[in-house]
């Protein structure tokens, strides 16, 4: 439990029928009795007025009272629910305030709820993953963590982890006994297991991933090219300005857009090629700062001038597995639609014009990175996720290839703890203060 008491509204910012305000902490029950002149009964809604130091009405609405540990935080709670006015939502926050409780920090609510073991880390993030999904499949993956379908996953493995260390640790023990624990095969057999495991949870989590963050998608090219008509054709809206002069857009252009769930962000940049105008100068170089943070980079190319394409995809250094070539306006070359894989990137012949070709370049942008829409995430994930799941995998490889070629036990019993501390981090059984600093400041105030 934490001394101080904290308080924070819950709801968004501005007008509306009811605001909420809550607060945590020790100090709650008697800031309620004060506010509501009455003692508040723990789980019963109670309507009534809320009074400032002078015992004049603020306003009337419903108290509830959250008894600790049954709680959303582990702590006494006091939830108030009054009318959503700026004004009014304030002056009973200024009384809570007056009363002892302090300003929430961001994310707050659920950190206490963290560290008073309500829930584990993956839950937490579940929450704020839940308020920042835009697709319903993200929604619905980020509820199965939240009910715990990843934490115990993890759960599982790290028991398994334990396991298996005491057993190695007892081969080290009994060196001396007739049963040669290290060579009888068990140990080899269930580190592959575990390695099988890890890989299919880790295949998981970068769906879960792709469907919290999406992919950055960056459109580029000369002038004139059709990025802009692109943008237009898969947002399905005028969002930018298309003529037949060369250099319309000048600036960088992002949309967020859904592809059968999957959350796409699209830039349009300004098309690259030497200039002496400042402001397109200033567009280019901006272009090539969302180019290297794309996770793919469309570069549209009208298909019936190919001159000068390597030289403009050099100077851009691109990867090849982030390099897609559209070729554009094949309706005025009689070509047909395709998709053409090369090392060197891949290509795909359409018509923004005419849309021949834009389902091909959809289905190809999904495939690319692994999204089916038939099929949901298990849940929802992080990038530290699948990090901390890679580097468990890559430890515990490390110890299987000791095994094989020296039977160095100890090595092993090594590299199983550091993928036993690298699963911990992900549910937070161990974590470090920066990690959750990071974690709960990205949470709103109220929660």
């Amino acid at each position: 439990m934490f001394e101080d008491t904290i308080t924070a509204i819950a709801t968004p910012f501005g007008k509306g029928g009811v605001a909420i305000i809550r607060i945590s902490g020790s100090q709650s029950f008697d800031i309620a009795t004060q506010l509501i002149d009455r003692k508040p009964l723990a789980r019963q809604a109670l309507f009534t007025p809320f009074y400032d130091a002078h015992q004049d009405i603020i306003d009337s609405g419903i108290c509830l009272y959250f008894k600790a540990p049954h709680s959303y935080t582990g702590e006494d709670v006091i939830e108030i629910q009054g009318h959503g006015g700026v004004v009014v939502i304030n002056m009973l926050l200024k009384r809570i305030t007056s009363l002892g409780a302090r300003i929430a920090q961001p994310g707050e609510f659920t950190e206490r709820a963290f560290l008073n073991n309500k829930l584990d880390l993956t839950q937490a993030e579940a929450i704020a993953d839940i308020i920042e999904s835009t697709t319903e499949h993200s929604v619905r993956s980020a509820q199965r963590s939240l009910q715990g379908v990843f934490s115990k996953l993890i759960d599982e493995l790290v028991n398994e982890l334990t396991e298996l260390r005491i057993f190695i640790e007892a081969a080290i023990d009994f060196v001396d006994e007739e049963i040669d624990f290290l060579n009888d095969g068990i140990i080899e057999q269930r580190i592959k297991s575990l390695m099988e495991q890890i890989t299919t949870l880790l295949s998981n989590a970068k769906t879960g991933q792709l469907l919290r963050d999406g992919i950055a998608i960056v459109l580029v090219g000369k002038p004139n090219a059709g990025k802009s008509s692109l943008l237009n054709c898969l947002t399905g809206q005028d969002t930018a300005i298309v003529t037949d002069i060369a250099g319309t857009t000048r600036d960088v252009l992002k949309e967020y857009i859904q592809l059968d769930g999957l959350p796409l962000h699209i830039i349009d940049t300004a098309g690259i090629h030497e200039s002496d105008n400042l402001i397109e100068k200033e567009g280019i170089r901006r272009a090539h700062h969302e180019i290297k943070q794309a996770d793919k980079v469309l570069i549209i190319h009208d298909v019936r001038d190919k001159k000068g394409l390597d030289d403009f995809i050099e100077q851009l250094d691109i990867r090849p597995d982030n390099l897609v070539v559209i070729f554009n306006k094949i309706d005025l070359n009689n070509e047909s639609a395709k998709v053409l894989n090369h090392d060197s990137g891949d290509q795909i012949f359409l018509s923004i014009k005419t849309g021949e070709g834009l389902d091909l370049l959809k289905n190809y942008l999904k495939k690319s990175v692994g999204y089916n829409e038939n099929q949901e995430a298990v849940f929802i994930a992080r990038q530290r996720h699948v990090n901390a799941l890679s580097e468990a995998l890559t430890a515990i490889r490390t110890g299987l290839m000791q095994l094989q070629e020296h039977q160095a036990a100890e090595i092993v019993a090594e590299e199983l703890r550091l993928a036993q501390n690298h699963l911990g981090e992900i549910t937070g059984k161990i974590s470090s203060d920066d990690l959750l600093g990071k974690i709960f400041s990205s949470f709103c105030i109220g929660k």
